[in-house]
């Protein structure tokens, strides 16, 4: 039981006398196992108090750097938002700094601004490319830590990636679609924002190699470069739709779903089977409204404020907390809404 208080300062916090803890800590026998967990408890409590008393009174300045749509931005927006009181006595203040599409160009200015400015730390989601891995790797010379959020850039300077495992996330929607679809014939859609963005790409290998095991004459029809925005995915997908007619269900990794139904509707055909990903504004009320099928979601709220305390950890404000696993998968349908979402209007 390694620990750094003095024995009264035990027997204080438990309630116990500084001999019983004594005999504790120096396993001396002659007490309870009960006594033992006190003390154990003690300690633990104590080290949590340690850490508010490092962490309280402070301010970290964190940018959040975005290339999204704007549904998906301004979830993470309330999200951070909701989080914000979990995170005291720490105070965490945040600047936006959101595109729904750029040249890589402009994004790397916003990180190399910030890294000029300063702040506490960055939290990003940009596409995976040689200019964006050189701007994170400015950031972190100047003691700047980075934290990628939902889509990784893993040979970049970033102190950690916090989101789902992806190619597991694109198994998910493989074993979905292939139960549900069954041996009704027909080819499936696959839609992506930007092939630059690792997340995607990982799902949708995740998802072929899941489909070519399980279902190896099902075709797949790939759109891809609509940035996830409305007016470009439904041409996109129109378009696709024309050219093949055997499309009957969709496999949605990027977004612009309502624009994919509308293209859908625009011919009068039918989407038999529709699984998308993350609990945005639009999915909740295509959910609910049957229109999807499921959707691949994880708590966003968690992902922000693991997000924000990594970069406390890298200041050493936060004690080290192991490895940093995946988000879990949650399927959800129209019956199992996470409760924040229900309560939404």
């Amino acid at each position: 039981m390694r620990h750094p208080y003095t024995i009264k300062e035990i027997a204080r916090q438990s309630g116990l006398s500084t001999a019983t803890v004594d005999r504790v800590l120096n396993r001396r026998g002659g007490v309870r196992e009960s006594t033992v967990r006190e003390v154990r408890r003690a300690v633990e409590d104590l080290d949590r108090q340690q850490t508010q008393v490092r962490i309280g009174g402070r301010t970290f300045m964190i940018d959040i750097v975005m290339q999204a749509p704007e549904r998906f931005s301004t979830a993470v927006r309330e999200a951070l938002e909701a989080e914000l009181p979990s995170l005291h006595p720490a105070v965490v203040r945040s600047r936006f700094h959101f595109r729904q599409t750029a040249p890589v160009g402009e994004l790397t200015a916003i990180l190399d601004r910030i890294a000029r400015r300063g702040s506490q730390g960055v939290i990003l989601k940009a596409p995976d490319l040689p200019e964006t891995t050189a701007a994170v790797g400015r950031l972190a010379a100047a003691g700047i830590p980075v934290v990628t959020l939902v889509t990784d850039l893993p040979s970049s300077a970033r102190v950690a990636y916090v989101g789902i495992d992806n190619r597991a996330a694109g198994s998910t929607a493989a074993y979905l679609l292939g139960q549900w679809l069954g041996d009704r014939p027909g080819h499936v859609l696959t839609t992506i924002s930007r092939g630059s963005f690792r997340g995607e790409e990982e799902r949708e290998m995740g998802f072929r190699s899941a489909m070519r095991l399980a279902h190896p004459r099902r075709a797949l029809v790939e759109v891809t470069d609509s940035d996830g925005l409305d007016a470009t995915q439904h041409d996109l997908v129109l378009e696709a739709l024309r050219r093949d007619e055997d499309i009957v269900a969709v496999y949605s990794m990027g977004g612009g779903n309502l624009a994919t139904l509308a293209a859908f509707d625009e011919l009068g055909r039918t989407c038999a089977v529709f699984v998308a990903h993350d609990l945005d504004h639009d999915n909740t009320r295509l959910l609910r409204g049957r229109r999807l099928s499921a959707v691949l979601h994880h708590d966003l709220r968690q992902d922000v404020r693991r997000a924000c305390q990594t970069v406390m950890r890298a200041h050493g404000a936060l004690p080290d907390d192991g490895p940093s696993l995946p988000s879990a998968i949650q399927v959800v349908t129209p019956f199992n809404l996470p409760p924040e979402v229900s309560a939404r209007a």
